[in-house]
Parts: C-alpha cells; sequence; structure tokens
C-alpha cells in the first residue's frame, strides 16, 4: 500500500524559509518509476502545483510562481523528497500535498493516484 506522509509546515515570516518532507512508503525510488509532486491549495483557491520530481532520474519542474525559490529533491535512501522553500511570501500561504503517480502532465492533480494529508504553511507580512 503506497502512503505519502508530509511534514515540515508551519508559520513563518516573510523572506523565510521553511523545508518541507514527503516521506513515501509502499513503493522504492531505486526500482520504481514515480512523478512525486507537491500541490499547494489556499481557502477558496483551486489546488495547484508547486514542483514535480522523478524517482527515476531526479527531473525537477517547477511552477513559474515559485522558480528560483523553492528547491526540490529526494534522497532514494529515506525514499523522501523534500522541498526547500525559501523568500516565502504571503501568498505562499497554503495546505501543501504531496502526490505520487504517473502523470502525463505533471501540474494535473486529478492524474495523481495517490496523495498525502497535507501540511498547513502560514507566511505573515
Amino acid at each position: 500500500e503506497v502512503q505519502l506522509v508530509e511534514s515540515g509546515g508551519g508559520l513563518v515570516q516573510a523572506g523565510g524559509s521553511l523545508r518541507l518532507s514527503c516521506a513515501a512508503s509502499g513503493f522504492s525510488f531505486d526500482y520504481d518509476d514515480y512523478a512525486i509532486s507537491w500541490f499547494r491549495q489556499a481557502p477558496g483557491k483551486e489546488r495547484e502545483g508547486v514542483s514535480c520530481i522523478s524517482t527515476s532520474d531526479g527531473s525537477t519542474y517547477y511552477a513559474d510562481s515559485v522558480k528560483g525559490r523553492f528547491t526540490n529533491s529526494k534522497d532514494n535512501a529515506r525514499n523522501t523528497v523534500y522541498l526547500e522553500m525559501n523568500d516565502l511570501k504571503p501568498e505562499d500561504t497554503a495546505v501543501y500535498f504531496c502526490a505520487a503517480g504517473a502523470p502525463l502532465y505533471w501540474g494535473r492533480s486529478y492524474e495523481y493516484d495517490y496523495w498525502g494529508q497535507g501540511t498547513q504553511v502560514t507566511v505573515s507580512s
């Protein structure tokens, strides 16, 4: 059974940093080819793709709104994906989810099979 568990959210001032983690179980980064993506959803808004990383070759993709500020990485030994978020802005405030699947396009949430429970990120101005 695939499970994803996010952690690392919290309250931070604008300009600050946070690192989110997504611990995966039920499959192996070393042997299975998945896209692991981060999505976020703010109150009253649609869920949007933030970043994606391939477990097979480590390729990464980012939404324009976070390019240059967020870094997506993985640790195969820990079967964990990290999202390093720097220079945070109030508009980054949302619940952040990680998802796993084999999407044709990484930014479409409906193409993912597995989801974590989410972690709240709040950026104060």
